[in-house]
């Protein structure tokens, strides 16, 4: 085998070996870039697959499909209703925590249709928010698992408070109000900040 067979081999090889560390190196770099985006989501949807190249097909999926939704902002009025509506479930927790924690349920999948989310399963309606969401997605999670088991075999009422904590999480996260709004929208973050004294002191301190 002649000097200028032995150059198109090695060099044939040298590409092989390019290809195969760029193709690497962007799979890793996809991963990576997965894992920031969704976070604590990226681990739990792993679990879940059981493997790396399933869990991230999924993650990728589900960006597809958030391309297909028409996510819109709350407009000034709607956000006025919603904070009023949780207001009523701060009051109500005080004397029904259980039906307070049914209300939040209700107000965030509310709120969520409202912004354009679909609202089918649980599932899909987390999946849907992990996309834009998943720095808050864990809690929507735990509040939905802690109204379900309110509903069958009942929670004491320190497992509602974190409830309604894991509910206001993902209900401040989707009170999104127009930009041009900002007047609105600092009023809205005044309200929340003065819901979140209010109730560690009157509500989530008081003795069960």
């Amino acid at each position: 085998m002649d000097t200028q067979v032995w150059i198109i081999i090695v060099a044939l090889l040298g590409g092989v070996i390019i290809f195969l560390g760029a193709l690497l190196y962007t799979q890793k770099r996809r991963s990576e870039e997965l894992h920031d985006r969704f976070g604590p989501e990226y681990e739990r949807t792993l679990r879940k697959r059981g493997s790396q190249k399933e869990a991230e097909e999924e993650l990728l999926a589900r960006e597809r499909r958030a391309t297909q939704l028409k996510i819109v902002p709350l407009s000034p009025a709607d956000a006025a209703r919603f904070s009023e509506a949780w207001r009523s479930v701060q009051n109500h927790f005080v004397d029904n925590p259980r039906g307070a924690v049914a209300e939040a349920d209700q107000q965030v999948a509310e709120l969520m249709k409202r912004r354009g989310y679909p609202t089918g399963d649980f599932e899909q309606r987390a999946a849907d928010l992990s996309v834009g969401h998943a720095a808050v997605i864990d809690h929507y999670r735990q509040a939905h698992e802690i109204a379900q088991r309110a509903e069958t075999n009942g929670a004491d009422t320190e497992t509602l408070r974190r409830a309604i904590v894991h509910y206001r999480a993902i209900f401040d996260e989707l009170l999104e109000v127009q930009q041009n709004e900002s007047r609105v929208h600092s009023t809205q973050r005044k309200e929340t900040s003065s819901w979140k004294t209010k109730i560690g002191r009157d509500i989530f301190r008081r003795p069960i």
